[in-house]
């Protein structure tokens, strides 16, 4: 094991959904500990992320395209392993929500979250582990799940079958590859400021009934998640595989 186990130098990572976010805060922290980062967005640009990766004194580069579209998932690591010759960590952060009572859930909705929070995940995962197994150097991947791989949430069916399911993905992946060195792992945020509570942050009821029940008596931070991806990032979590970090505040525990 290295001098010290938590940093990342000579390591390459992609984080998806990175230009801001949980995504961001990852991607700024595997930066800090030595990794290069390639950083990912949709909807909003990953410049400013990619900047500050640089600033860390690191190579940045940054990458655009929708997850929900198969071309994009299907073609990414390999951008990645073009521009920065290598990826020994993946952390499938990029995902999307849509609030709708399940008698009125439409398709296309379901189709939509379930393509971009899991399937793209699986897509991303088995090309980094193509080049992962293929280098003979093993890696790190870390899946993003949620409370909700474990709870049911109110009027999110396809987010909660989508991190459900991404909960046993990260199990299964690990069972597969764990002998070939890659460690597959996720984190399971709690309730986050992020754009994906926004909705719920701005319904006073809710707002109240949820800081209620957090023993730490807030809201979760992006960097509160930050600490844990370095770790499932690094050499320190070298025997942990396919487990499920959460990072909540005590919310489960309550």
């Amino acid at each position: 094991m290295p001098l010290d186990p938590f940093r990342l130098d000579g390591s390459v990572a992609l984080v998806t959904g990175s230009s801001a976010g949980l995504g961001a805060a990852i991607a700024v922290a595997l930066a800090d500990a030595g990794a290069d980062v390639a950083v990912h967005g949709h909807s909003r640009s990953p410049a400013e992320i990619e900047a500050r990766v640089r600033g860390a004194g690191r190579r940045g580069v940054a990458f655009a395209g929708d997850l929900g579209d198969r071309a994009v998932s299907g073609r990414l690591v390999d951008e990645v392993v073009a521009a920065l010759g290598r990826i020994d960590i993946l952390v499938n952060n990029a995902g999307i929500i849509r609030r709708t009572p399940a008698v009125d859930f439409t398709d296309e909705d379901w189709d939509r979250v379930i393509e971009v929070d899991m399937t793209s995940a699986f897509r991303l995962a088995r090309a980094a582990a193509r080049h992962m197994i293929g280098a003979g150097r093993g890696g790190r991947i870390i899946n993003i799940a949620s409370l909700l791989s474990f709870q049911g949430g109110v009027t999110v069916p396809a987010y909660a079958a989508a991190k459900g399911g991404l909960a046993q993905l990260t199990k299964a992946l690990a069972n597969e590859w764990a002998a070939k060195g890659i460690n597959v792992n996720a984190i399971a945020p709690g309730y986050m400021e992020t754009d994906n509570t926004s909705a719920l942050r701005a319904d006073a009821t809710r707002n109240t009934q949820i800081l209620e029940r957090i023993p730490a008596g807030r809201w979760g931070r992006p960097d509160d998640v930050a600490g844990a991806a370095v770790f499932l990032a690094s050499s320190a979590s070298a025997y942990v595989h396919g487990h499920v970090l959460v990072v909540d505040g005590g919310w489960m525990g309550r």
